[in-house]
């Protein structure tokens, strides 16, 4: 006979039953999830502010990564979380052969067991001109791993992410034969080096060629995405393979960084200096097609649910058209053709919505269109794009006027008409989305003479619903690049001018109402400048 249960023990099965469905109040992800809804409220409220607290100018670019901001190629780190600007490090100027060429930040993953205490830190992983990649302290920007890559055979230049946080590759730029080479009738059958590396802890997988004699004549780039290689043509065609099928066909050998190896009469330590990376991973035959389109600057996107595909028609007539189709048949789903008929000196773009909600986004100069998908009524094997919500500039100063009236009362008829992204009409520059706090942000510019004016909004990422408004305070001129970051309670505007001049305006969140006028006056005020490790920051 079972022995009766003790006191309060029928209480605690349902609790950890309820706690392994993620149903536990006290679990650290509803606490979050808490936190962030009322920081949402927070920062919408009417009284709450952003304030430009300071500012910077660099000569080299400027990069921000999760409330670190990086100048002078990675060697100086600055915390944007403080209202003063704090120097996390600053390294002595590099030389041009330790130039950092791309990085990527890496975070470390959640319930896991890792080697070394240092890989529960945030770090940078970063590839030099020199072909070593590098694992930095995001705070302290020590090195923590030493990664050797390959020879001068090839030179490696972008990192990017297969699988985010898990699986990363590492791109060399497109390999050339040297001018004499070419004059001789010389072919080059290799194109791209690709090396793949697992993380935390930073593990090799291996190295392979991308060689014209598998895949092509006219392939001009590569990416590798969610375990889906991209293979690009020159006549447009999009080609995707099976990544993960190729890595296991054709690997010849794993190995694993730091053990002695013996590689085709090659002796060496795998990924220590001068042997590099065995290339591992030899690609003999064209691998199993998954799936191929034709489209205009091979721009071609999958997402939505059930999954589809956007390309525009491979004709420069088709340039700002978009044709939603199905990835299990290319049947065109019904209002599938998406045009704005956009008149205007930059085009019009989309993409799928990055919430994983499986809509779309459709940016014009004037017009933010939220697309979704959803099946025909009484037909249930075709798929719709239906309008969820749309977003409209505010353009109640229109200018476009043909028709004015001189002193002497003539009347004079212009005889053209005003581009859609004309910088006098308020346009859309810069759409994103807030994961977080599941708000859509847009920058929208209105430049007249040299004087631009820019402001950020935040919708209502469900229904589109204009929230809050952030004027940006800083004189915004559209023939400059800019980037704009909204990282919760922080906003960041980056801006590159001419002769490689880069500025940085750093925005925090306040909630002190007697300083609202300070906050949001477009008008000049008093600024102090100080001196910190070597720059000059504006408050």
């Amino acid at each position: 006979r079972a022995a009766s249960r003790a006191p309060g023990a029928h209480n605690i099965c349902c609790l950890l039953t309820r706690r392994a469905h993620g149903f536990y109040a006290r679990d650290a992800g509803v606490a979050h999830r808490k936190n962030l809804e009322l920081l949402r409220k927070i920062i919408c409220q009417e009284s709450t502010k952003f304030k430009n607290v300071w500012t910077t100018h660099s000569a080299s670019p400027i990069a921000y990564e999760r409330g670190r901001i990086y100048l002078d190629n990675y060697q100086c780190c600055i915390s944007s979380i403080a209202q003063e600007p704090r120097i996390l490090y600053q390294k002595p100027k590099c030389s041009k052969s330790e130039k950092i060429e791309d990085a990527l930040l890496l975070e470390c993953p959640l319930g896991e067991m890792l080697p070394s205490p240092s890989d529960y830190k945030s770090s940078l992983i970063v590839l030099t001109v020199q072909n070593w990649l590098l694992r930095l302290s995001a705070d302290s920007g020590e090195i923590l791993e030493k990664i050797y890559l390959a020879g001068a055979c090839c030179k490696f230049r972008y990192l990017s992410w297969d699988t985010p946080q898990e699986i990363m590759v590492v791109k060399s730029a497109q390999n050339k034969l040297p001018a004499a080479a070419r004059q001789v009738s010389i072919q080059q059958s290799v194109l791209f080096y690709l090396a793949v590396f697992q993380v935390l802890p930073l593990s090799f997988i291996g190295m392979l060629e991308i060689n014209k004699k598998i895949f092509g004549n006219s392939v001009t780039d590569v990416a590798v995405s969610n375990g889906i290689l991209i293979v690009m043509h020159s006549m447009g065609l999009v080609r995707l393979y099976n990544f993960q099928a190729i890595l296991e066909q054709f690997m010849e050998q794993p190995f694993d960084l730091g053990h002695e190896f013996n590689w085709n009469g090659q002796v060496g330590v795998v990924g220590k200096y001068p042997f590099g990376l065995p290339y591992n991973i030899k690609i003999t035959d064209t691998p199993p097609l998954l799936f191929e389109a034709s489209s205009l600057e091979n721009a071609f996107q999958i997402g939505g649910y059930p999954w589809h595909y956007i390309i525009t028609p491979n004709k420069k007539k088709y340039k700002g058209v978009f044709h939603i189709c199905s990835l299990k048949d290319n049947a065109l789903a019904k209002n599938g053709i998406q045009d704005m008929k956009c008149c205007s000196l930059e085009p019009d773009w989309i993409y799928f919505h990055p919430d994983m909600s499986g809509r779309i986004i459709h940016v014009g100069p004037n017009l933010i269109k939220v697309l979704k998908l959803k099946e025909v009524k009484n037909n249930a094997d075709q798929v719709e794009i239906a309008e969820d919500f749309t977003i409209v500039a505010n353009r109640e100063n229109s200018v476009n006027n043909t028709v004015t009236v001189t002193a002497s009362g003539r009347v004079v008829k212009t005889r053209f008409n005003l581009l859609d992204d004309d910088p006098e009409q308020e346009t859309f520059k810069i759409v994103d989305y807030e994961d977080e706090l599941d708000l859509l942000s847009t920058v929208a510019v209105t430049q007249i003479g040299a004087d631009g004016k820019a402001h950020l909004d935040f919708h209502c990422n469900e229904h589109g619903i204009l929230l809050k408004s952030i004027p940006l305070l800083e004189s915004w001129d559209v023939t400059y690049s800019h980037e704009v970051y909204f990282d919760k309670d922080l906003v960041l505007h980056i801006e590159q001018k001419p002769n490689r001049r880069f500025s940085c305006y750093v925005y925090q969140m306040v909630c002190d109402t007697a300083k609202d006028d300070e906050c949001s006056s477009h008008e000049k005020t008093e600024r102090v400048f100080c001196k910190k490790g070597g720059r000059i920051f504006e408050y």
